[in-house]
């Protein structure tokens, strides 16, 4: 179907070119413009939810696995997916999750009844989990390690971020001004385009060595990041000590640990025990780990206060997160050029304080409406730093590594994003909750946010200055040894 005469080539010299040429732009567009709408999906039915529920007759204990049943696929089966890419080809696995994913919103948008938008949310996880390592695979194998690369992974990671943004925005605009079946019909049309446009633009360098796939390893990590991800959801809805929470991380955590020594006794492992030891792959994907659970942690902390405390609606708290939004893209459109200069270290290091700094003051978050403005230029400060630090942890984690392996890193990295989506949540929920035991009402919700919201910016200081302490000192994440 592909025609290699239209096929856009990987850049040939590494490091050495600072422009892009035409048909890498394109080629860089339809890649973007595939994660921006997998990364909407991600919040664009979060204000969305209790219309969602009262159309299709969801009682308020199940309306919280429309959003559960989504981050269980597309985290628990990320990293088996970017193995998968390696193996089948990148551009196979890529275009054949879009289709799916365009499906699975149309299923999505003409649902009927729970049981059926449940589905399609599953399938729409599951969609993520091929497409976001895939794209990540291709968009790092085509640009190689230098400028180029580092620019094109700031583009990436202030799409993305900008993408979760935007998607708590456009849907509350779909659902005040249409209904909320567009947050799912909207992802269709760009869906087919993506997969008419991918065979001819998309190329996929697959080596000839074709090893199995290991089975063992694939079962144990799905099934261990299914359980702690379904423990972290379950942990923000009953709290941390109820049974099913605990038997649910027990067993994730177990699993994890299993997963281990499986893979250092597999012939073809999943994730070599070697890459795992490479300081810029572990203290990378931590700090990129830290930075998706504070800032999302961060937008729902902040979502309950403008709603509970300052009275806003979801259409008005969506578009207050806007300037998070030009906060994380300018942060992005400078990450590159940032890493370029300073390093994955330095701008792991600078991005976290930065971010920290501009999230501390919101601790003073009062009940009058004046407190916005702090909040607008404290939210935006905090975008630029937050996508400094991902763009870094991006760079880091896919650099040194041979593009067989880039499925391997990029489905790790991807897993951390999804990972730390999921967790921030819940662990500032139960910080909250905690700070308002025995106590109701506007002021309790404020109470509980000022506290939660200290602990955020806390660990977002020990985990810059962790990540920034292990990592190496290059400029650029280069191989380290294996037994690093």
């Amino acid at each position: 179907m592909a025609a290699s005469t239209t096929a856009v080539p990987p850049v040939a010299a590494p490091g050495s070119r600072t422009r892009m040429t035409g048909r890498e732009r394109l080629l860089l567009t339809l890649l973007l413009g595939a994660q921006f709408m997998v990364a909407v999906d991600f919040s664009i039915l979060n204000v969305a939810l209790p219309e969602v529920g009262a159309g299709l007759g969801f009682s308020l204990a199940n309306l919280q696995w429309i959003a559960t049943s989504f981050a269980l696929a597309a985290a628990g089966f990320t990293l088996l997916f970017g193995r998968v890419a390696d193996l089948v080809g990148r551009k196979r696995l890529f275009v054949g999750g879009m289709a799916v994913l365009g499906l699975s919103s149309l299923l999505g948008g003409l649902a009927t009844d729970p049981a059926v938008l449940l589905t399609a949310r599953v399938f729409q996880g599951l969609a993520t989990a091929a497409v976001t390592p895939a794209g990540l695979a291709l968009l790092t194998t085509a640009f190689r390690e230098g400028p180029l690369r580092e620019r094109a992974l700031g583009l990436n990671g202030a799409l993305m971020s900008a993408g979760f943004t935007a998607g708590a925005i456009l849907g509350g605009l779909l659902t005040s001004l249409l209904s909320w079946r567009w947050a799912f019909l909207v992802n269709v049309p760009v869906a087919a385009l993506v997969v008419a446009l991918a065979p001819r633009m998309v190329t996929d360098d697959r080596s000839g060595d074709r090893p199995r796939l290991d089975v063992p390893g694939a079962t144990t990590v799905t099934a261990g990041l299914l359980l702690l991800v379904f423990g972290l959801t379950q942990a923000g809805e009953h709290g941390w000590t109820a049974p099913a929470t605990l038997a649910a991380l027990a067993a994730g955590a177990a699993l994890t640990v299993a997963f281990w020594f499986v893979e250092k006794r597999s012939a073809a492992p999943l994730i070599p025990v070697a890459l795992l030891r490479r300081r810029n792959v572990v203290w990378g994907n931590a700090a990129g780990l830290v930075a998706f659970v504070t800032e999302t942690s961060l937008v729902f902390l902040l979502t309950l206060y403008l709603q509970k405390v300052l009275g806003y609606s979801p259409l008005a708290t969506g578009l207050a997160f806007g300037v998070l939004g030009l906060g994380t893209v300018l942060g992005g459109t400078l990450g590159g050029r940032v890493v370029g200069r300073f390093g994955t270290r330095a701008t792991i290091l600078g991005g976290g304080l930065v971010q920290a700094a501009a999230t501390l003051p919101l601790v003073a978050l009062g009940a009058g409406q004046a407190w916005l403005w702090l909040l607008l230029a404290a939210t935006f400060v905090g975008g630029v730093g937050n996508m400094l630090v991902i763009v870094a942890f991006m760079v880091s984690a896919t650099s040194g590594l041979p593009d067989a392996d880039q499925g391997r890193a990029t489905g790790i990295a991807t897993m951390t994003q999804q990972v730390g989506i999921t967790m921030g949540t819940p662990i500032m929920s139960a910080v909250a909750t905690a700070a308002m035991a025995g106590a109701a009402g506007a002021d309790a919700v404020l109470s509980g946010v000022r506290t939660a919201i200290g602990v955020n910016a806390a660990l977002v200081v020990a985990g810059s200055l962790l990540a920034a302490a292990f990592l190496g000192r290059s400029r650029a994440a280069g191989p380290a040894p294996e037994n690093a």
